[in-house]
């Protein structure tokens, strides 16, 4: 996203994660909406230098994917990490750099939440193992895939998003639910309850679906450099007004203590587990949040 076209840093990085202490590494997913490399090679370059550090897509649209070609990617993905992969899984935003995208692989855009459930759908009946026949947006003639992953029916699901539709998703058919906003903890508080409304109405323990957040954050001891840090990152990133972003997007800027009492608030609500993508100096701040974890109680 920097320009630079390397994968070395970033395997490097994620070495030092796993050395730091961190339990998760996540890598986002554009194929040209945004300057990014793929994301499932990324993390199997990473699950082939790391042994504990769990790997996870934030998030992958699946829906730009054939699902019989992504089944058998995850599937060895999963081998390679030995059952270390979340899917963490979206439904794209809808501005043009996306649209552009969905157009360029030949995907409807009107058509990706239907688009993604069916061939989650097929991709989990290729990882329980055997023949599938499947008649739908793709026809399969009794075929399977081999290996299968790692994980018996393959890694869990992360549904992302805070919509109503993404609620019911998340509860109905997800094994978590992993939002990237809004940064208001009484939101999250509010769709995690319906989350689980919703697992309760399809007749699953609620408990099951894991409450994760996706959040950003700016720390430095001058609380005014960190407002500024954040905003520029996220107009640079978003290409839009810091001010739109962060009503939508989790974002929080300020010192270790007050980043922390917001992290904190989150973990009150029942958030288990906390996907944050720092900005500034990438080493400086990885170091810092780790040290974060005591003080939210994490």
């Amino acid at each position: 996203m920097s320009g630079q076209q390397g994968t070395k840093p970033i395997i490097n990085l994620a070495c030092y994660a796993e050395e730091l202490g961190y339990d998760s590494i996540w890598i986002g997913d554009s194929i040209t909406a945004k300057p990014r490399h793929d994301a499932l090679i990324i993390l199997a370059g990473i699950a082939a230098v790391t042994d504990r550090i769990e790997l996870g897509t934030a998030v992958l649209l699946p829906m730009l994917r054939n699902p019989v070609l992504l089944a058998h990617q995850v599937a060895t993905l999963d081998q390679l990490s030995q059952g270390r992969l979340i899917l963490g899984v979206g439904t794209a935003r809808d501005v043009p750099a996306i649209r552009k995208e969905f157009e360029a692989v030949g995907v409807p855009f009107e058509k990706r939440i239907g688009r993604m459930l069916e061939g989650i759908n097929l991709a989990k009946a290729l990882w329980r193992g055997g023949p599938v026949t499947w008649s739908g947006r793709w026809i399969t003639n009794s075929v399977e895939i081999g290996p299968l992953p790692f994980r018996d029916g393959g890694p869990p699901i992360w549904g992302g998003g805070a919509a109503e539709g993404a609620l019911k998703r998340a509860g109905k058919y997800f094994d978590g639910w992993f939002p990237s906003g809004p940064s208001d903890v009484s939101k999250f508080s509010e769709g995690l309850k319906n989350v689980r409304d919703f697992a309760s109405e399809a007749g699953r323990n609620p408990d099951d679906v894991v409450p994760a957040m996706y959040v950003t954050v700016s720390i430095n001891p001058d609380e005014q450099k960190a407002q500024e840090e954040l905003n520029a990152y996220l107009e640079a990133y978003y290409l839009l007004p810091a001010s739109q972003i962060r009503q939508q997007q989790a974002a929080f800027a300020g010192t270790e203590e007050q980043v922390s009492e917001w992290l904190a608030s989150f973990v009150e609500a029942g958030c288990s587990h906390l996907c944050i993508r720092p900005v500034g100096e990438t080493r400086e701040q990885m170091e810092c949040v780790i040290g974060l974890r005591k003080l939210i109680g994490a």
